[in-house]
């Protein structure tokens, strides 16, 4: 017979014949492989106290405990070990209930072909190999910080996953805090997934993305000719979300006109639409969110409401420990999305992502690797694969020069407060390359404040600045 394998390991054979079984463990060399013998299913369990078997070769018909009572048994205990079923000529029905009914790794009929033994053998540890090393990423990442989508080790981290495991069950509002891009609504969706809401839709909306004319139609719903436009009726988002989870993202952008109507829904879970004549009881668990300090842009009795608990997001800056395992993550998905084949970057591109700053978060970071990802194609990425400077080799992403004026001279004294203003507003506008919800951000104003300001600005001088006439984004 052909000497060959793939693989050695540990098999225990289980019969009650004893020529069988030393038939069986003369066709295994003994530089390959360990083998141990047992007369009966007890005998085996015995055997298994002390010698971790990689495959159990088993007789279905034995004395005491036969084949099928030692499967049950293995199957009962949660056992990675595979089993194969010895069966006679004529027994195949045994065999197949064998292997459907108990999970057992295959079959092999008397006489016992060599050759197909040391293969069925390889094939069998083989598995058992694939299952622990599944088994052991799962406890690997369970004790690096994984939660769903939600990762990190960091002591943050840690916390914001217990406290989820905590709320998740309950139907209490949550006020999520934290800078764009650093995961509000990954954390909300992680919540949606433990909730018993899980199985119910999950809606996501952008109250500073609505025009004040339209939120509460999309909150509320209307009825068909509520008003103009209206030409038929319009289920509103906490509709959608009955019997899951309604995330309102940038609560603090609500206007002050819709908070006290919303804080009515979130009280009695009803809701009427606009035009309609009824309440209808809606059952959707409420998540906010918010990037900013909402002060006094969001209703005392509506914000002691919604902020039951509060889970504040760290900016990615303040967790640099976490990127490692968040970037084996992102890239694990981009590979999905994208076809590659990249396992990871290098220690050098590991070093620069420690060393930036992120002002954009985890959405920067995913940015960065994604287009590393498509550069590299396969393999570790390198700091070749940006395609060009980056981090500390060039500007800052979201920092270009002042375009045609001196900043700094325009902010010496003699210049009215609105000149100054104006002037102060265009340099964080180019800062940010005319992205006003991040320049509001650093303004500490809301997204609506500085579109305020910018309209009187414009109104109030000639020729507003090409930053002043950017669109929002």
């Amino acid at each position: 017979m052909s000497r060959q394998s793939v693989t050695s390991g540990r098999v225990l054979i289980v019969d009650d014949d004893k020529r069988q079984c030393s038939a069986l463990a003369a066709m295994l060399p003994g530089c390959d492989f360990d083998t141990k013998v047992a007369g009966d299913g007890l005998e085996a369990l015995e055997r298994l106290t002390s010698f971790h078997a990689d495959v159990i070769v088993a007789d279905l018909v034995m004395p005491r405990m036969d084949g099928f009572e030692l499967l049950r048994h293995l199957q009962a205990s949660g056992s990675l070990t595979p089993a194969i079923a010895l069966t006679g000529f004529g027994s195949m029905d045994k065999a197949l209930s064998a292997v459907h009914d108990l999970h057992a790794f295959w079959f092999l009929e008397k006489p016992v072909a060599p050759l197909a033994f040391r293969t069925l053998l390889d094939r069998a540890i083989c598995h058992k190999r694939s299952l622990q090393k599944a088994s052991g990423l799962t406890r690997e990442l369970s004790g690096r910080g994984v939660l769903g989508d939600l990762v990190g080790t960091s002591q943050a981290m840690q916390q914001i996953r217990a406290l989820i495991r905590q709320i998740a069950p309950t139907t209490v509002p949550v006020l999520i805090r934290g800078e764009s891009g650093a995961g509000k609504e990954l954390v909300a969706r992680e919540i949606h997934k433990c909730s018993p809401h899980c199985n119910g839709p999950f809606v996501a909306i952008n109250a500073a993305a609505l025009p004040e004319t339209l939120i509460e139609s999309e909150l509320f719903g209307h009825e068909r000719g509520a008003f103009t436009g209206a030409m038929e009726r319009f289920d509103g988002c906490f509709e959608q979300a009955h019997g899951g989870t309604l995330f309102l993202d940038e609560i603090g952008e609500m206007p002050q006109s819709t908070q006290p109507k919303l804080l009515r829904v979130v009280e009695d879970l009803r809701v009427r639409r606009l035009g309609g004549k009824h309440e209808i009881s809606v059952d959707a668990r409420l998540l906010a969110a918010t990037s900013q300090e909402i002060g006094s842009h969001l209703r005392e009795e509506l914000y002691y409401r919604l902020s039951v608990f509060q889970i504040v997001i760290p900016p990615l800056r303040d967790r640099k420990e976490d990127i490692p395992l968040i970037a084996d993550v992102l890239l694990q998905n981009l590979n999905k999305k994208h076809g590659t084949r990249v396992t990871g970057v290098d220690s050098e591109v590991l070093a620069l992502l420690y060393r930036y700053h992120w002002p954009g978060n985890v959405r920067e970071l995913r940015n960065v690797l994604e287009r590393a990802a498509i550069l590299a194609g396969d393999g570790v990425i390198g700091v070749k694969d940006f395609g060009g400077p980056t981090f500390e080799l060039s500007p800052p992403p979201y920092r270009r020069p002042a375009s045609g004026h001196d900043g700094a001279r325009m902010l010496q004294p003699g210049k009215s407060l609105m000149q100054l203003e104006e002037t102060y507003i265009r340099i964080t506008l180019d800062h940010v390359r005319g992205n006003r919800k991040a320049a509001a951000e650093m303004l500490g104003i809301s997204l609506r404040t500085l579109q305020n300001r910018i309209a009187g600005l414009s109104q109030e001088t000639k020729g507003a600045p090409s930053a002043l006439r950017m669109g929002a984004k």
